[in-house]
């Protein structure tokens, strides 16, 4: 099996993480594979933004927290990065275009060693007032809208084993 196809089959979310800190080189290559995610008509609608300081990921951390109905929970799981994935929601396809960053995101996280984990409810958190005034203080326009947050770092111990494929998953016409 090519190594792109084991990628995609072995990558799992992770939900415990090292304090380490993920190097520069590997954050680069993790972010400019979210620069090559497909987007409708090529627009390129999706942002990102990486957050790497204790104090804003704890916010952040509280924020999607509340969103969940859980406050004083971690739903960020210890990870030492956080990438935000915006999309200019004023482009009809900016929902997808940012799950495909993403997936890409992940994806590459997964083929050099990283663990990765999609964070919901950033829609929600960055249609209220408090994510709206992180995309003034960030200097972003309140167009974007948020899609996801991929949390990064260093796995605190074993992957999570893979669930068995469903039955029925693909059909053939």
């Amino acid at each position: 099996m090519n190594e792109t196809l084991q990628v995609l089959k072995t990558r799992r979310s992770i939900r415990k993480y090292k304090t380490e800190q993920i190097t520069d080189a590997e954050l680069n290559a993790i972010l400019e594979a979210g620069t090559w995610a497909p987007t409708g008509m090529g627009l390129q609608s999706p942002l990102m933004v990486v957050v790497q300081d204790a104090e804003t990921i704890a916010y952040l951390s509280k924020l999607n927290a509340e969103v969940m109905g859980k406050p004083g929970t971690d739903p960020f799981y210890g990870a030492p990065t956080v990438v935000i994935v915006l999309a200019d929601g004023t482009v009809g396809n900016w929902l997808k275009d940012g799950s495909l960053v993403m997936g890409n995101l992940m994806n590459a996280a997964a083929s050099i060693g990283v663990g990765s984990c999609w964070i919901n409810r950033a829609t929600e958190v960055f249609d209220k007032e408090e994510g709206k005034a992180l995309l003034r203080k960030w200097g972003i326009d309140e167009k974007y809208r948020g899609v996801g947050k991929c949390i990064l770092g260093y796995a605190d111990g074993e992957a999570p084993v893979p669930k068995e494929r469903k039955a029925g998953y693909i059909v053939r016409v």
